[in-house]
């Protein structure tokens, strides 16, 4: 469906004088600045362990196939790096990852002052031993936690969405 929305190109791929018919898939769309800041528009939703994009749009249009709408208005364009992992392959990831996933990754301490909400980062707590010891598995689970928060287009608006990305995409 996302590609069916981009117009053809013929190309002469080899330089032989043979063209080939190519969707043209450098075409780009990007969600307006202000429409992403239109939270009436937009609903928040928490992944969950294992669902992927397709899930979602399922669950949340009832279309598969509007699985491009999830990423597009996430502004996702590596699934393997940018949605988070599940359970079982964050726990992969990270033994992959790591020789020892239990080893300190860094050390953490809260601001003393102003946003005591934020932390400091350390390598090492040598001037601080009462810093909090991260672990690498920790670590790659706070990572991938930022990854769950997304947005989706309320239903009311998908079929408004879709028309205008396919108006704007084939131009």
């Amino acid at each position: 469906m996302y590609f069916n929305s981009f117009p053809t190109i013929n190309y002469d791929l080899f330089g032989d004088g043979n063209k080939i018919l190519f969707t043209d898939i450098t075409r780009k769309v990007a969600l307006d600045k202000l429409i992403k800041k239109d939270i009436v528009s937009f609903d928040f939703y928490d992944i969950q362990d294992g669902e992927t994009p397709e899930v979602i749009a399922h669950l949340y249009y009832g279309d598969v196939l509007l699985h491009w709408v999830v990423l597009l208005t996430n502004n996702i364009t590596n699934v393997y790096e940018q949605w988070p992992k599940s359970t079982v392959s964050l726990e992969e990831y990270v033994r992959n990852k790591y020789e020892d996933v239990d080893g300190t990754h860094h050390y953490e301490i809260p601001y003393s002052s102003g946003d005591t909400n934020k932390i400091i980062v350390l390598n090492s707590n040598e001037n601080y031993p009462n810093a909090t010891r991260i672990t690498n598995f920790a670590h790659e689970l706070s990572e991938n936690n930022k990854k769950i928060r997304i947005r989706l287009i309320k239903p009311f608006y998908i079929s408004q969405f879709v028309s205008e990305f396919t108006r704007l995409v084939s131009n």
